[in-house]
């Protein structure tokens, strides 16, 4: 179908939403680059944390001095968790920075790539702070175990804090990407 001056509603919806159009690239690459800057941060502290393992290395061997004990296996395998979901993060919201924000980009290819961003993003920084929390256990915990519970509710400020702001924005995305969406109708909508 047609209107008065031969468009199509698929050209008539360009040309009204041009504006929207431009506004949600200026939003997305706010968004993006911010997260970005966060995960890169994340990149480099994970990455030069893991060289610099808690306790120091044994000066004969080169193996860390604390090799055997659970929670350095915790701090390593939560470093290395942080360290691959924040460089999958980077790439996601870089991703997002590079795309050429046409129309139907919006639809599902930038939610997407959003959403992947954020929970890669989320998995990163929790994973840091347990890195940070086993770290501090191998160092402390021994001798002062009474410090345990409150640096572990201490780290885990953040990752809640981020969780509740980031929380609503990550159910929208989610809901209005693989959710029914506006083209739904429930049995109080049906026209007759």
């Amino acid at each position: 179908m047609r209107d008065s001056k031969d468009r199509t509603p698929g050209v008539l919806f360009t040309e009204e939403h041009k504006e929207l159009v431009q506004e949600g690239e200026k939003w997305m690459k706010e968004t993006a680059s911010s997260c970005m800057l966060v995960a890169a941060l994340i990149t480099t502290i994970m990455f030069a944390a893991i060289f610099t393992v808690p306790g120091g290395n044994n000066n004969d061997t080169g193996t860390p001095i604390f090799l055997k004990e659970k929670t350095f296996i915790l701090f390593s395998i939560m470093d290395a968790l942080a360290l691959f979901s924040s460089v999958i993060s980077i790439l996601m919201f870089l991703s997002i920075l590079t795309s050429r924000y046409a129309e139907e980009d919006f639809l599902s290819t930038l939610p997407k790539r959003l959403i992947i961003g954020f929970i890669s993003l989320f998995v990163a920084i929790a994973a840091m702070l347990v890195a940070f929390s086993s770290s501090f256990f191998i160092l402390l915990g021994h001798q002062m175990a009474w410090i345990i519970i409150p640096v572990a509710i201490l780290a885990s400020i953040p990752i809640t804090l981020f969780a509740f702001l980031q929380f609503p924005l990550l159910v929208d995305m989610i809901t209005s990407t693989y959710g029914s969406g506006i083209f739904s109708f429930t049995s109080k909508d049906t026209i007759y």
